[in-house]
């Protein structure tokens, strides 16, 4: 059995290390996935480090990541594995007067066969993280695909056989809730639920991954975009977008996020000109209030 983590604490520890801030629940949650070999399904909006948990178990312990990225339309050619059938083509023709019997048995081999994320993952004697990436954007039939891997940890493929896992992953699934995951899939994995951080756990988190940028200036970044969160946007601000415009306002060499710094930066946090448009007036409108109070 491989053990990922030591305890609760010694996984925080090494998250920590890695550069992912974990609290106390995220922390328990990613060792018991590890010492129980169970999957972890972890849901929130987007943008609040669902994927980049995955990544941060990976870099903390050593392995490596294998990313299946769920789309809809996504099928088991692409997830699991498919057949080279120009490769089979070629080698039939050139089979000539051989028997079927021959051919079928020499064309469905370990030669013929070109493995995607979920097979790569069970076959991989190495420590492994296997993420499965907004897994409901996916059709409901792919959960059956899943549901073997989760289950068992283990693939068949109808013309080689039952493939098992050598060294179970660690296992993934991430969800920004567009839809409810089938109770079979929720019965085999622990569940995490992820939302913003708080300001002083996201202004930790700023600090920790922008060197150089002021304490008060952290502070008020943190502040502004949780009056956007609160805005009807198209798309929140991410926590990957709050340290990417702390990163912007340092290099731009700003020490205060006043009306003329927001304008000009505002692009880093909000990709959609309405979207900027609403957050611009609304700030306007809150500093105005400031100013009379």
């Amino acid at each position: 059995m491989t053990t990922w983590f030591d305890s609760p604490a010694d996984a925080a520890k090494r998250l920590h290390d890695s550069g992912y801030l974990a609290d106390t629940a995220t922390a328990t949650t990613a060792y018991l996935a590890g010492a129980l070999e169970k999957p972890l399904l972890v849901e929130g909006p987007a943008g609040v480090g669902k994927t980049e948990l995955a990544k941060a178990v990976a870099r903390a312990t050593g392995a490596e990541l294998v990313r299946l990225q769920c789309y809809e339309g996504l099928d088991e050619a692409r997830a699991l594995y498919e057949w080279n059938y120009k490769k089979q083509l070629l080698r039939i023709q050139a089979a000539g007067d051989q028997s079927w019997e021959q051919t079928h048995d020499d064309i469905f081999t370990e030669e013929f066969l070109l493995t995607r994320p979920l097979l790569t993952a069970i076959r991989r004697e190495e420590q492994t993280v296997l993420l499965v990436d907004e897994v409901d954007k996916t059709d409901v039939e792919v959960e059956g695909l899943l549901l073997e891997v989760l289950s068992d940890f283990q693939v068949t493929i109808p013309e080689m056989g039952t493939v098992s896992a050598v060294r179970r992953p660690f296992v993934v699934l991430t969800s920004n809730a567009t839809r409810e995951l089938s109770e079979a899939v929720k019965r085999r994995c622990l569940f995490l639920h992820l939302d913003y951080p708080d300001a002083a756990r996201e202004k930790e988190i700023v600090v920790s991954q922008v060197p150089g940028v002021a304490d008060r200036l952290a502070a008020e970044l943190v502040e502004t975009v949780a009056r956007l969160r609160e805005l009807e946007l198209k798309k929140a601000p991410s926590i990957a977008e709050s340290v990417d415009w702390a990163r912007t306002l340092v290099a731009l060499e700003v020490d205060d996020l006043d009306e003329e710094a927001v304008g000009a930066t505002l692009g880093v946090v909000l990709k959609h000109a309405s979207d900027q448009d609403k957050a611009l007036a609304a700030l306007r409108g809150h500093q105005a209030g400031a100013r009379r109070r």
